[in-house]
């Protein structure tokens, strides 16, 4: 089963709207197999940011900053989530980065408005509620980062076969 990290930003935690973004991945069936709130110094943030994400070298050291001071104003709240295909199914639930691109429905469409274009010229935080890892091996090195092996948990879930689909073992004969 596929693996992927979500942090939970300070925006989202001023707003009060943890608990409806849990929300939306439990409901759509997805399950969370480690959660902690968390308060990362600089370097933990870089080793993410940059190590990871590459972000000062794809947009530069000035909006690395604005990140790192958004990233620092409360703490986070970060999960691993599991499921099938996840990390591109939890993508297209949250929505893309800039939230003026980021379909209704979405997480960054239903909860955020403000786009890079209004807050990078104000050298201003971008708002957009949460992190997702990009791809599955940008998720597994983002996981590492984040969390031991002994915070990650292994369980079923009563609603899994019904989630994920049941697996039938043989042919079902038809009555008569």
């Amino acid at each position: 089963m596929e693996k992927t990290l979500v942090i939970l930003k300070p925006d989202t935690i001023q707003r009060g709207l943890v608990g409806e973004i849990i929300t939306r991945f439990e409901r759509a069936g997805i399950k969370i197999v480690a959660m902690k709130m968390m308060a990362p110094d600089e370097l933990h943030f870089h080793k993410h940011y940059e190590g990871i994400s590459n972000l000062i070298s794809r947009w530069g050291e000035d909006i690395y900053n604005i990140t790192l001071s958004q990233m620092t104003e409360t703490p986070v709240i970060t999960f691993v989530l599991e499921g099938v295909e996840v990390v591109a199914h939890v993508r297209k639930m949250v929505g893309t980065t800039d939230p003026k691109d980021s379909a209704p429905g979405t997480i960054r469409g239903d909860y955020t408005h403000v786009t890079r274009a209004y807050t990078n010229p104000l050298n201003a935080t971008l708002p957009n509620i949460l992190h997702a890892s990009g791809n599955p091996e940008e998720a597994e090195q983002e996981i590492k980062l984040w969390f031991t092996d002994d915070e990650i948990y292994s369980y079923e879930t009563a609603h899994s076969p019904i989630v994920r689909g049941r697996v039938v073992t043989k042919k079902r004969e038809d009555k008569k």
